[in-house]
């Protein structure tokens, strides 16, 4: 009886949520200003959740706040209720919602013959469209935003399942003015001492790629600036600081009007990619796996030379 009926657990998701956000910045008045509420309040709360859990979790130092032992030990286990939790309402609300799909896709990627045809074929869906941003693929999709995302890799792919749609050349980025713009092509050894730009807070494995550190000979890739956004980076080069790696967008699809781009020879092209979640069953879902996989993979085959994918 006991198996079937556990014992009542009072906790207090949103007290575990306020609990992560202090634990971040390890900071009451800022994790206070970053929840929107005041610093006295944030406290009484993480005292609610200290008595809820019973053991106390952080330390107020003159320093700011740290975690204490029982602290180290609940935040991951927060952090998966939080995610459990959003997970289980969101399959709630997708199985409420069976005709319902959204599909995301990254700058520069056309959706639209599959997604018309996943349209045409379905008149009764609900079928939305989602611009995301370069690095949001995975957690867009582990936090339902969207269920299907036409993207590039490299990102995690664990707990997805991916279908390599097409490879894309990758291209060098750099001022209307630098000294190679205007080849037909170039390779690594053409740039190898100039500087390529690391985003800060990136996944380490995108930063590496898309700056080819290290080179193909083993050597480190030379540090560049850092960088909050991609925006940021494009002016950096377009001043002449740094030349950048990445895929053949235009000034249609993103590029910055002082830059152009070469195509660059010697390195793997990336590859393109359909990404869902493992498991989802949605029957949208797989129609749509089944149009992306027929339908934008010709597209890029169709001999056009076109870089757009739609």
């Amino acid at each position: 009886m006991s198996a079937l009926f556990p014992a009542p657990v009072d906790l207090d998701l949103r007290l575990v949520q306020c609990f992560t956000v202090v634990a971040e910045h390890r900071h009451f008045g800022r994790a206070a200003e970053a929840l929107h509420t005041t610093q006295p309040s944030l406290s009484r709360q993480i005292r609610r959740l200290e008595q809820q859990v019973g053991a106390r979790l952080l330390d107020r130092t003159t320093h700011g706040t740290r975690l204490s032992e029982a602290g180290e030990v609940f935040l991951p286990q927060a952090r998966e209720l939080l995610r459990a939790a959003v997970e289980a309402m969101a399959r709630t609300r997708a199985a409420a919602r069976p005709s319902s799909i959204t599909i995301g896709y990254a700058r520069g990627l056309i959706i639209t013959p599959a997604v018309r045809a996943l349209r045409e074929n379905n008149p009764d869906a609900e079928v939305h469209t989602r611009l995301l941003a370069w690095n949001d693929s995975r957690a867009a999709l582990l936090e339902h935003r969207v269920d299907a995302v036409v993207t590039r890799l490299p990102f995690p792919t664990e707990r997805l399942r991916v279908t390599v749609l097409y490879d894309e050349p990758r291209v060098l980025v750099v001022p209307r003015e630098h000294r190679l713009a205007g080849k037909e092509s170039v390779t690594v050894d053409d740039v190898a001492d100039e500087p390529i730009p690391r985003v800060r807070q990136s996944d380490p494995l995108l930063n590496a790629y898309w700056r080819l550190d290290p080179r193909p000979d083993g050597r480190p890739a030379p540090d560049g600036p850092l960088v909050e956004a991609l925006e940021d980076k494009h002016e950096l080069i377009a001043a002449g600081q740094a030349v950048a790696i990445g895929p053949p967008l235009d000034h249609a699809t993103g590029l910055h009007p002082g830059l152009t781009t070469i195509p660059l020879h010697g390195i793997a092209p990336s590859q393109v990619v359909l990404a869902t979640r493992t498991g989802d069953r949605n029957r949208l879902v797989t129609a749509f796996r089944k149009h992306a996989e027929a339908l934008l993979t010709a597209e890029r085959d169709d001999g056009s030379g076109s870089s757009h994918v739609q």
